[in-house]
């Protein structure tokens, strides 16, 4: 298996003669486009981080897969609603020999963010974080709402 592709985008005539030339060009553009966003890692489903939110009982759960990360390697906050996770995957120690020579290389190095907004009603308190092999999980516990209850006028009776 080679290490580079065909030279057909290196050769300008055969780029426009093959095929699929012209279409890889325009994914070629796409991807540029994308790549930014992809680097950023603060949100949506071009994250390399993905996030599940959702209710269960009294609490609010996130879970974001954080593979490879140890807790000291993460940052969590709560600013008002928006919770913001951060955390820094160590690029890796190529020292030695002649370097790493990668066939196919997808796995994101280096700082990332990743916003969420959290429901109203969380306690900032009582949030508790754990990672457990490669899953952080947030349990936000939901404040106690005041039960509604009837209210006696004096003199009158129950």
């Amino acid at each position: 298996m080679a290490l580079i592709k065909s030279n057909v985008r290196t050769r300008p005539v055969a780029r426009y003669l093959a095929p699929t030339g012209t279409f890889d060009d325009l994914f070629q553009q796409f991807e540029s486009l994308l790549q930014p966003m992809a680097q950023r890692g603060d949100g949506g489903y071009l994250s390399p981080y993905p996030v599940d939110l959702y209710e269960d009982g009294d609490n609010v759960v996130l879970e974001m897969a954080v593979p490879g990360l140890r807790p000291d390697q993460l940052d969590i906050s709560l600013e008002g609603r928006q919770l913001t996770i951060r955390g820094t995957l160590p690029e890796a120690d190529e020292s030695g020999g002649e370097g790493r020579r990668y066939w196919s290389k997808g796995i994101v190095r280096g700082e990332f963010q990743r916003s969420v907004t959290v429901p109203s009603g969380v306690d900032p308190e009582k949030i508790v974080a754990r990672v457990d092999q490669g899953l952080l999980t947030l349990t936000m516990p939901k404040v106690v709402e005041a039960k509604a209850r009837k209210i006696l006028i004096e003199g009158q009776q129950a």
